[in-house]
């Protein structure tokens, strides 16, 4: 059996890279993520296996050198919107439905169809939502409140409610980014349908 593909979280703040290990585990559960409190621990620990480095932006500055020879894999964790000049960035802060807007559009512009990915379980793959759980959820990630599901899928509106419940159930999320994620990854919804808060 083939070990999963490993991705190194590199950040001194712990409660941020804890915080972001379980984004990525949402939006990649092909991936197995490590998280490092130092540049020192990534090197102890093999840096070569590692498909993705998510690097604080003070690390990568303090190890020029060698992420820039793995600029492909590195994507920089940075406090500003601003992109870090040949990186691929994520911005740290701002609110949550824009953080996995702007992390979904990095995997989906590297990964695109699936492009240098492992293939996926076939457990994963397997369709675990009924078609009209399906479209209820695809409506609930773009933003659509239950009054206005229910109107568009000419349903009741405790309909909307139980299949919201049902969904959330059947994949064990609680909360809608957790959903948005799964939508996305799975084909189910365009990221840029989705709509970001003003």
């Amino acid at each position: 059996m083939n070990e999963r593909p490993h991705i190194a979280i590199i950040d001194p703040n712990t409660l941020s890279a804890l915080g972001l290990r379980q984004v990525l585990q949402n939006v990649m559960p092909i991936m197995t993520v490590d998280a490092y409190g130092s540049f020192s621990e990534l090197v102890a620990n093999h840096p070569e296996r590692y498909f993705h480095y998510f690097v604080s932006l003070d690390i990568m500055l303090q190890q020029r050198d060698f992420f820039t020879a793995h600029n492909r894999k590195t994507i920089v964790l940075s406090p500003t919107p601003t992109p870090v000049a040949g990186y691929h960035s994520l911005c740290i802060n701002q609110p949550e439905p824009l953080l996995i807007r702007e992390l979904l559009m990095l995997v989906q512009h590297a990964h695109s169809h699936g492009r240098n990915l492992p293939p996926i379980p076939a457990i994963l793959q397997q369709k675990v939502l009924t078609d009209r759980e399906t479209e209820v959820m695809a409506l609930i990630v773009q933003g659509y409140i239950n009054k206005e599901i229910a109107d568009r899928l000419h349903i009741g509106l405790s309909t909307v409610v139980t299949h919201r419940k049902n969904i959330m159930d059947k994949l064990g999320f609680r909360s809608v980014s957790a959903l948005t994620i799964y939508a996305v990854m799975h084909g189910y919804v365009d990221i840029n349908t989705i709509s970001t808060p003003e």
